[in-house]
């Protein structure tokens, strides 16, 4: 070998050496709590200073099983955050002060710095829609130092910083408890409330620059908001389906689908397995249902006498909740059945037990449908199929082990999704449902600005603008 060459390679590995010295050292010197490992997870989880670039493509991309990054202790600030939310400061009749919490003078909202001291929501059915609940108690930790939460949404006191406006009313608890008229009043306390609510918007600026359509609604009881609903229909609403709006008002291009809070109790990490539940199919609820509920009747003559089956009335008295908690458990398959919406919170019970549901509701929107492909973990049976006689039995015995242990993992992986905490958790219910309403925004911005084109020359006080303006009105 010559000197040459042998100097070269003395050269070429003492570079080799310095590159991955300065590797090394750079990796120690960055990294955050976090072992500095070369693996596939670099390509799941690109290195980026943006933590908004990261959670988008995290919303999209990573599947439940994958390793999520931990919550960083830093506090969450509006150029990290994911979604930037005004809230309106409206009084306490319209949420907080429902569940007989009284403030200090001029207070308006509640400290959640202790969890243990933020006011309980009423307990059984009314759980299911407490939605506005969970997303009003993260919005207002969002700002907490030190306070651990996904760095998803962050609530903004600067209207002119915000991506949406979010309406702080408990209407799912309102048209629940507030409905009835008593005494003397000439309008039911829901009412009232509702005509407030639509009064207050109307005069603010931040509703009016946009139509309203960069507000956020709660609305998630199908009976809630029936007397604002039409002047509200512009925004965007949080809905359980769309079974009792017209399309104009309610649809998937605006409007977000929440799951339900599930009323059940999740079984966790001890999920029976195939063998430990002996029941085929299982349901229990209100079997004679209006509309397109009538299904539920027909199903019940179809399979009342298979021995595997489990079909009956059941409502959350008697220990209703206790008992169809322990049978879906117990159970293969949970029927889905619509109702008198296409939507119930049975869907969610049935996800937190791991028992995989059978959705026969042909017209039931889903939660987070655009990043969750529900056929991995839940089978669907058209109506008209559902009613064809022994066709479901025989659907749901064809169903093997091996497919439905697939499912079943499937659906351990995803639960976590369906779960509402306090605080929030990354990839939990309320982060999930900011993500939704994010995916949202870009749509309503493009809609705001098509409609504001010509906004400047009508500001100006062009007179001719204005005269053409006035004929084009006329010939409306």
């Amino acid at each position: 070998m010559s000197p040459l060459n042998l100097k070269s390679k003395k050269l070429l590995f003492f570079v080799i050496s310095i590159a991955i010295l300065v590797l090394v050292v750079s990796c120690w010197s960055l990294k955050s709590g976090d072992d500095c490992t070369f693996s596939n997870s670099s390509l799941l989880f690109p290195t980026t200073n943006n933590t908004s670039e990261y959670i988008a493509d995290y919303s999209y991309r990573v599947r439940p099983t994958t390793k999520v990054r931990k919550i960083s202790n830093k506090e969450c600030n509006i150029t990290e955050a994911l979604l930037k939310v005004y809230i309106y400061d409206l009084p306490p009749m319209f949420h907080f002060g429902m569940l007989g919490w009284k403030g200090k003078a001029n207070q308006t909202w509640p400290d959640v710095s202790e969890p243990n001291q933020v006011p309980k929501y009423p307990g059984g059915l009314n759980l299911q829609h407490s939605i506005e609940y969970w997303l009003i108690l993260d919005l207002l930790s969002s700002t907490i130092p030190g306070f651990k939460r996904p760095c998803t949404a962050i609530r903004v006191e600067d209207p002119n910083l915000a991506d949406i406006f979010f309406v702080p009313f408990f209407s799912s608890l309102s048209y629940n408890r507030h409905s009835k008229i008593h005494g003397k009043e000439k309008i039911s306390k829901n009412k009232f409330l509702q005509e407030e609510l639509v009064r207050f918007l109307m005069n603010r600026e931040e509703w009016r620059k946009g139509g309203g359509r960069d507000h956020f609604v709660p609305a998630h009881h199908p009976n809630s908001m029936l007397d604002a609903r039409k002047s509200l229909g512009s925004a965007m609403l949080l809905l359980a389906d769309f079974g009792r709006y017209p399309l104009e008002i309610a649809n998937l291009k605006k409007d977000v689908i929440a799951p339900y809070r599930h009323v059940v109790d999740s079984v966790g990490d001890k999920s029976p397995s195939f063998e430990e539940r002996p029941i085929l199919a299982y349901f229990q609820g209100a079997i004679y249902r209006k509309d397109g509920g009538m299904i539920r009747q027909k199903l019940y003559r179809l399979l009342k006498d298979e021995k595997d089956i489990h079909f009956t009335y059941g409502t959350v008295r008697q220990n209703g909740v206790k008992n169809a908690s322990k049978g879906m458990a117990n159970s293969k398959f949970c029927l889905n059945i619509a109702g008198d919406t296409p939507s119930s919170n049975r869907l969610f019970d049935a996800i937190v037990s791991h028992c995989v549901p059978v959705i026969i509701s042909d017209e039931i929107e889903l939660p987070y449908e655009d990043v969750l492909d529900y056929s991995e973990f839940c089978v669907f049976v058209r109506g008209t199929d559902a009613l064809r006689d022994r066709f479901l039995v025989r659907v749901l015995r064809g169903i093997g082990r091996e497919e439905w242990e697939r499912m079943w993992q499937r659906l351990r992986e995803v639960a976590r999704h369906f779960e509402y905490s306090f605080p929030s958790i990354e990839g939990d219910a309320v982060d999930m449902i900011w993500g939704a309403v994010h995916r949202k925004i870009s749509a309503i911005r493009l809609d705001i600005h098509r409609r504001s084109r010509y906004n400047g020359l009508e500001k100006s006080g062009c007179t001719f603008c204005q005269v053409v303006k006035g004929k084009l009105a006329e010939q409306a």
